[in-house]
């Protein structure tokens, strides 16, 4: 007769333990190959901004991908504003129609996420569940990758990008630029018509109000709450004050503002403008690498940070190919996948995928990549400020159009 010992009961627990995880990772594994084997012969809708050349090409690079790997059909349904999509699909919730959407996979993060999380419009929660993402995904090295400005994924969106605020100059004509909004608006008073910034709501010029508020702020930790819970005049007193002095000095008067990122970027490399902006910190180089940009055209960030943030794709609710969408998703973070966008002549975008999670043979690829003329490195990118809860944005562009719109 076996002895009842402590240490039997011990190892008693930790087989059982060991079978039931051993258990739980197979039904995982079954589960998942179900998934892919019903994704086969999908069609898969993405919606996504299709305002870059080089985004628009990665994109064609996944569908082919996936069409090889999993017989799934990609198309790329180019959008201006991810917010027309969002629209569209609460209509078709209005209208019953629950199971077969005109949208399958959504880019999306921001008050969109918000917008669709609040009214019921995302399947899932997915996430956490794709095997690329338990594999190689930290999920607490970043808190974007939990709260997506202010509001919490929850598994209801993949990541699949991070993005940071940048500021390019041409070298050749400019030897300091200004690392600060309160520097911006002297340099802007030094050199007349040479300063501007995308007029809101293009995000980017969004992005700008968010980065001097948040420099200004008195007190940053109330951006990041929903904006209701603060008092908005007193806390953006002191961003028009600024921007009332600037304007005056700006290209053209601040009567006229740049309509994108890619208008911006012309203007500098017309030399009618000194700084420009972008979220892509590898869109100098690429620009560069294109011939639109001359090559002495650096980038460089803010000396106290600036504003960073990591973009989704989401699957709504109504979606008929949601298997195809999740595959979709899920190959979006492979390592293939990422290492090949963060390549600064493919795309540049940053990887959310944690180095120490990948094989040694997807870390080298990574730390081969070139970085680019013009990229800065994660070390030279420095401190990543937090979005500001995203109804800060669409108050700040109301705000913004009722003060400055002509």
């Amino acid at each position: 007769m076996l002895k009842y010992t402590p240490f039997y009961a011990i190892s008693l627990c930790l087989s059982a333990l060991l079978a039931t995880s051993s258990a739980q990772a197979q039904s995982e594994t079954s589960r998942w190959d179900a998934i892919v084997e019903q994704a086969k012969g999908q069609t898969v809708y993405w919606s996504a901004w299709g305002g870059a050349e080089n985004v628009n090409e990665y994109i064609q690079w996944i569908a082919s991908r996936v069409d090889s790997q999993y017989d799934i059909e990609l198309k790329h349904l180019k959008v201006v504003e991810i917010a027309n999509t969002a629209n569209r699909i609460m209509a078709e919730k209005q209208a019953n129609n629950n199971a077969q959407g005109s949208v399958d996979l959504v880019w999306i993060n921001g008050e969109n996420f918000r917008f669709m999380k609040q009214n019921g419009l995302l399947y899932g929660p997915f996430a956490e569940q794709l095997p690329n993402y338990i594999n190689h995904v930290n999920p607490s090295a970043r808190q974007s990758l939990t709260q997506d400005f202010g509001t919490a994924v929850e598994g209801m969106e993949a990541p699949w990008g991070m993005a940071q605020l940048t500021f390019m100059y041409d070298s050749a004509r400019l030897e300091n630029p200004p690392k600060s909004a309160h520097d911006m608006l002297r340099y802007a008073k030094q050199h007349p018509g040479q300063i501007t910034y995308p007029r809101p709501p293009h995000y980017l010029g969004t992005t700008f109000l968010k980065q001097a508020l948040y420099e200004l702020s008195e007190d940053r930790l109330a951006l990041l709450n929903p904006v209701s819970e603060a008092n908005f005049d007193q806390a953006t007193k002191p961003l028009w004050a600024l921007l009332d002095q600037l304007h005056p000095y700006a290209w053209r008067q601040g009567r006229v503002f740049p309509a994108t990122a890619e208008e911006m970027m012309q203007l500098l490399a017309d030399k009618q403008i000194d700084i420009a902006l972008s979220f892509d910190i590898s869109a100098a180089s690429v620009q560069i690498e294109r011939g639109n940009l001359p090559d002495t055209v650096r980038t460089y960030v803010f000396d106290a940070g600036t504003i960073g943030n990591t973009h989704f794709v989401a699957i709504p609710f109504n979606s008929g190919a949601k298997a195809g969408a999740q595959v979709v998703a899920n190959y979006l973070l492979s390592p293939e996948a990422q290492i090949f966008k963060q390549d600064p002549m493919i795309w540049g975008d940053l990887s959310v995928l944690d180095y120490n999670k990948l094989s040694p043979q997807s870390q080298a690829e990574l730390d081969n990549l070139p970085r680019g003329l013009a990229t800065l490195s994660i070390e030279e990118l420095g401190t990543t400020l937090p979005e500001p809860h995203s109804s800060w944005m669409t108050a700040l562009e109301q705000a913004w159009q009722a003060r400055y719109a002509r």
